[in-house]
């Protein structure tokens, strides 16, 4: 049975997160829904997201729904995530994000190369986990979320320290969210592509699909590197 394209299974992946039944509508339509529970932000926010040319956004209240559904009638679903452009049609207190949003098949992945550093291979709460966030600070450590994974983690070593890491949650919808982070003194090298490479490898061979949540610039160009494709992106909204 062949296996559904990647913006495809991406938008049934944030469906179920939805927390309530609701379909993306067609290229360049905006679903809103009122759900309390909703996995596309934090309790009591708005959460859009759009992957693949559409968009779903939650609220948390009808009379919040409605305001949402008129204010972002008459704006772009590729504006939806830009912050500047919903605070422009919504009295907006706080945002999270944007993050894009990049999934990558099995026949997209591109493996690291020739001469890249060898990754091993260690247990998910393991000590050295810790260690890298606390040298790369609070804001890369909860960017990557490594004190989260349920895989193993997938580790860079120069002298006996571990200077890069990787790993994945498991998400629903067999979805593996990857975590990549790398010693500040250790970027720019291939490292994090490597650590990250290992567990992609190990996401598809588990018949996962693998989602890389990303802000900053240099991790995009990480995924991309890996063959990821960029489908669209994720903003919480706290209005005021």
């Amino acid at each position: 049975m062949p296996m559904e394209p990647l913006p495809a299974r991406a938008r049934g992946l944030w469906e179920g997160l939805a927390g309530v039944p609701v379909s993306f509508a067609p290229m360049g339509g905006v679903s809103v829904v009122v759900s309390p529970q909703s996995g596309l932000s934090p309790a009591g926010w708005v959460g859009v997201v759009t992957p693949g040319g559409s968009a779903i956004v939650t609220a948390p209240t009808a009379s919040t729904a409605v305001t949402v559904r008129d204010a972002l009638a008459m704006v772009p679903v590729e504006a939806l995530t830009d912050p500047d452009a919903v605070r422009e049609v919504l009295p907006v207190a706080r945002v999270l994000g944007p993050a894009a949003l990049s999934y990558v098949s099995p026949a997209g992945f591109r493996r690291a190369g020739p001469g890249a550093p060898a990754v091993e291979q260690l247990p998910g709460g393991h000590r050295d986990l810790r260690r890298l966030e606390r040298s790369a600070g609070r804001q890369d450590a909860g960017e990557a979320a490594l004190d989260e994974i349920t895989s193993p983690a997938f580790v860079v070593r120069e002298h006996g320290r571990t200077v890069a890491a990787a790993g994945y949650r498991a998400w629903p919808s067999r979805t593996a969210h990857i975590g990549v982070l790398t010693a500040p003194d250790s970027r720019g090298r291939g490292l994090g592509r490597a650590a990250g490479a290992a567990a992609v490898a190990h996401a598809l061979a588990a018949g996962r699909l693998p989602q890389w949540r990303a802000r900053p610039i240099a991790s995009r160009r990480v995924a991309q590197a890996l063959g990821f494709e960029e489908l669209g992106a994720q903003l919480s909204i706290e209005t005021a």
